[in-house]
């Protein structure tokens, strides 16, 4: 099941989108892809595939800001993720909520917490923290 999928993505688009694939377990696939190409490999896995949009989640690491779009395939017990890395220094994607309007809230959390633009978001105005938030001050940022 899982090998299908796989299949599928990488004959929809070219090496120079997909960076690599790894296949965790038979459940679980991370699909690493340059930053450019989010929105149309999200939304082919949520409108031609008719992946579940679960979460997305971001975390600074060494590396830095990295981004995780995870999809559920329910009937198949598959979970898809779509892995970005972003630079720390000007970490900025173009938003997903035009095409999967549920990815909206999550993307204002990762812009309030670790400080990403999303370009187009039709609303990054804080979501948890306080209006009143040093900005630039972003709280699961590395130090």
């Amino acid at each position: 099941m899982a090998e299908e999928i796989i299949s599928k993505i990488k004959d929809k688009f070219p090496n120079n989108v997909i960076r690599r694939v790894d296949k965790k377990s038979s459940k679980r696939i991370y699909i690493h892809i340059e930053a450019a190409h989010i929105v149309s490999v999200v939304n082919y896995l949520f409108h031609e595939l008719g992946g579940r949009f679960a979460i997305a989640t971001g975390t600074d690491t060494p590396e830095g800001i990295q981004i995780f779009y995870h999809f559920a395939f329910d009937k198949k017990g598959i979970v898809v993720s779509i892995c970005v890395l972003l630079d720390r220094a000007k970490p900025e994607i173009e938003t997903t909520c035009i095409g999967i309007k549920a990815t909206e809230w999550i993307e204002r959390e990762i812009h309030e917490l670790l400080g990403v633009n999303f370009r187009n978001h039709p609303d990054l105005r804080h979501l948890l923290l306080c209006d009143d938030w040093p900005e630039g001050d972003y709280p699961l940022r590395r130090k």
